[in-house]
């Protein structure tokens, strides 16, 4: 990170660390831990929040990674900091909703299927300045809008990979200066294999995994949010 940082003329402090600890033992997230990580990425509330019964620890700061269906907005609220993956306005009233009675305010990105890959979810790139236009409308006081998150495409190429964290930061600034969203700031971009490009294009996040914590177990199915 440090060095993807400062050949990009950036300093890492600028960039946050997510481990990506879904499907790690807790333990894995102990040591982790103990090395001086406290945010943390899941993709599944039930897992998630085993491991938050069994941590107890006020400095870690949790962020949901993972697609969630709108019957499971109830289970971010008072157990995730962030959410990285609203793609509807439906979702974003219900979280904002439960928010609300939690007397909590959820920091949000949206999730961007900026390369259009049909194996992806989020919202096309077209239809981001619409989609704000209706949650500011909406006047979603339990949610605030930090900016804006992709997944890269499996096979691309580096030249690939590169275009789209580029298109997403261009996005993001379109975006911050049409809605003078002021926090609209956030990059969520990069895992293990491309960090460092993610990093070089702008990344204010980056979710790194298996690079931290090994290869993963195969999932339960059982645990699905999906």
């Amino acid at each position: 990170m440090q060095e993807a940082a400062r050949q990009s003329g950036r300093t890492a402090n600028e960039i946050r660390l997510i481990a990506i600890s879904k499907y790690m033992p807790t333990d894995y997230v102990l040591a982790a831990m103990s090395a001086g990580q406290h945010c943390f990425g899941e993709n599944t509330v039930q897992e998630a929040l085993s491991k938050q019964d069994l941590i107890d620890n006020p400095d870690n700061e949790w962020h949901f990674v993972g697609h969630l269906q709108s019957n499971k907005a109830k289970m971010i609220a008072g157990n995730f900091d962030w959410l990285h993956t609203l793609d509807s306005l439906r979702l974003a009233s219900r979280l904002s909703e439960n928010a609300i009675n939690a007397a909590q305010t959820l920091d949000v990105l949206l999730q961007v299927n900026i390369a259009d890959d049909p194996d992806k979810f989020g919202l096309p790139a077209s239809a981001v300045p619409r989609f704000i236009d209706d949650i500011l409308d909406a006047g979603l006081a339990g949610i605030r809008l930090r900016g804006l998150m992709t997944i890269g495409q499996r096979d691309a190429t580096p030249d690939e990979r590169r275009a789209d964290f580029s298109a997403l930061r261009e996005l993001r600034d379109a975006c911050m200066a049409r809605f003078e969203l002021p926090r609209f700031s956030e990059l969520s971009m990069g895992m293990s294999g491309d960090f460092e490009a993610a990093i070089s294009e702008g990344a204010t996040m980056i979710r790194v995994g298996s690079a931290l914590f090994g290869p993963r177990p195969a999932p339960n199915p059982a645990s699905s949010d999906n």
